[in-house]
């Protein structure tokens, strides 16, 4: 058994790996080693391989390249850059123009990719060279590609949710149908900024335009049909109790592959690169699985949940203060961690908590990867400020920077409401 102070010297020391540049699962195994050897020797590194057997060997787990690989086909293959367009045509006469294209967009492509990454970098490249023409302000523009982004990993099917549930053992099913009514909240709050701020400052819209004929804009409406039926498909099966995770995935495939056929944009070129980024993708969250999985059997053998759970019920903490603790942990975290690492590191030591304090798995699930999407704009490190600079291609990082604040208040506050209101996600 560990007492407090083991816990916390292997947290910090995990932070510090982090901190200077190691990568996610070079870290994780790294202090899971060290605290084997420190405690048993060399008798904890025996069951290794098996237990990576065991964590690899998950139909569930199927699920993440399964995804991963409809979001790039349907990228390749056009269906993205369709869909954008009719946006823009719907959404141009509102107040902010086509930004809202950009977190409409994001909303939609987020429910069939399950990556921010992906959702910035795609939604950028198709945004800049619209609002360039246009003379809207770059500030908002990358701004809004940025924040839009981080919807990725919150709406269903997200990459994040799936490795949140595997770790701690969720429904993944629960998970995703939690994450769609804070996705459409914190949506709707994105546009909100967007069409208040914009009245307020019309030069951050630049002109309006001349608006496509209904008849043009009600035949692009079918560009937003393929994205929809994948959503309805994959999610129906899903919560009706059709299929699993693993099995709408997989037939979301099939039906974005059909898609893509069907606008004659299906070559053995773009499946080889959609298979190819697919890999990378999913060897490297693997790997971090696979490690995050052998750390917690470390921590588990120390028992360390249980020595977090007792030290906390002797400090009488009310559960929406240590709510408040842990939002301002979550800041400090994701100002120089990436995301995804600062999910893995802290599950094991901050879920404990959370339970004892009667918080329900799928609860923190949810808040977890809403503070991981304030992570992923947060700078130095968030990563969703440099693929959207990328993307842009000129200027300074700092105008992303200050163009996503108004919208990292807007995580903020469905954070708070969240809190308050905690049947927003189990509901």
């Amino acid at each position: 058994m560990i007492g407090i102070e083991g816990a916390v010297i292997g947290f910090g020391l995990l932070l510090i790996l982090l901190l200077i540049g190691l990568h996610i699962a070079v870290a994780l195994f790294s202090v899971a080693v060290l605290g084997a050897w420190v405690f048993f020797g060399d008798a904890m590194f025996r069951p290794f391989g098996t237990m990576m057997w065991g964590t690899l060997n998950n139909f569930l787990l199927v699920a993440i390249p399964l995804f991963v690989f409809m979001g790039e086909v349907l990228v390749r293959g056009g269906v993205t850059e369709r869909m954008y367009r009719a946006l823009s045509d719907w959404l141009r006469p509102l107040p902010g123009g086509l930004l809202h294209t950009n977190i409409i967009a994001s909303t939609v492509f987020a429910a069939i990719s399950g990556s921010s990454v992906a959702t910035a970098a795609t939604i950028g490249t198709v945004a800049f060279p619209t609002f360039r023409k246009q003379n809207y302000s770059e500030r908002w523009v990358a701004g809004t590609v940025a924040s839009g982004a981080t919807l990725g990993i919150l709406i269903p099917p997200s990459i994040n949710l799936i490795i949140y549930g595997a770790i701690t053992n969720t429904s993944i099913g629960a998970l995703f149908m939690a994450g769609i009514v804070p996705g459409l909240i914190l949506a709707a709050l994105f546009m909100g900024v967007i069409a208040v701020w914009s009245t307020l400052d019309p030069k951050i819209a630049g002109p309006r335009g001349k608006l496509a004929p209904w008849s043009e804009r009600c035949m692009r409406l079918s560009d937003l049909l393929p994205p929809l039926i994948i959503f309805i498909v994959v999610m129906g099966s899903i919560y009706g109790g059709w299929a699993t995770p693993t099995e709408a995935a997989g037939v979301g495939v099939v039906i974005a592959m059909a898609l893509v056929a069907g606008y004659r944009r299906l070559n053995w070129t773009m499946l080889k690169e959609s298979m190819l980024s697919t890999v990378t993708t999913t060897a490297m969250t693997l790997l971090i699985l696979v490690a995050a999985f052998y750390m917690n059997f470390i921590l588990g053998v120390l028992g360390v949940p249980r020595v977090v759970s007792e030290f906390v019920a002797t400090l009488n903490v009310e559960p929406l203060v240590m709510l408040l603790i842990l939002v301002c942990l979550y800041l400090i975290l994701g100002c120089f961690l990436d995301a995804l690492a600062m999910m893995i590191a802290t599950i094991p030591i901050v879920w404990p908590i959370m339970e004892q304090l009667g918080y329900s798995p799928v609860w923190f699930g949810i808040f977890l990867v809403m503070m991981c999407e304030l992570a992923l704009i947060t700078p130095p490190v968030g990563m969703n400020l440099y693929i959207v600079q990328s993307v842009r291609g000129r200027g300074h990082v700092g105008t992303v920077i200050v163009g996503v604040l108004p919208f990292l208040m807007c995580i903020l506050a469905l954070v708070a409401l969240l809190g308050i209101f905690p049947g927003l996600i189990l509901g």
